[in-house]
């Protein structure tokens, strides 16, 4: 099961296309953050923006999306 559920998810982006991009993009982002804490270059990278039980990147990911803190848009 999804949590956050799609439909809250839905209402920060304009498809499911859009937040399947999104989120994939955040959740390398964070997964480079975890990465480069060891190396003490963390800083082209935001550490995760909500507070999360989960350690899958893309939970988080979807969790930040859900409480619209990413913001998004087409080129």
């Amino acid at each position: 099961m999804i949590r956050p559920r799609l439909d809250k998810i839905l209402e920060h982006v304009d498809s499911t296309y859009a937040a399947v991009i999104v989120a994939a993009r955040r959740a390398r982002q964070i997964n480079s953050y975890y990465h480069n804490l060891g190396e003490g270059t963390f800083d082209e990278y935001p550490p995760p923006m909500v507070e999360s039980s989960s350690g899958n990147y893309l939970q988080i990911a979807l969790e930040e999306l859900a409480a619209g803190k990413l913001r998004y848009r087409y080129r």
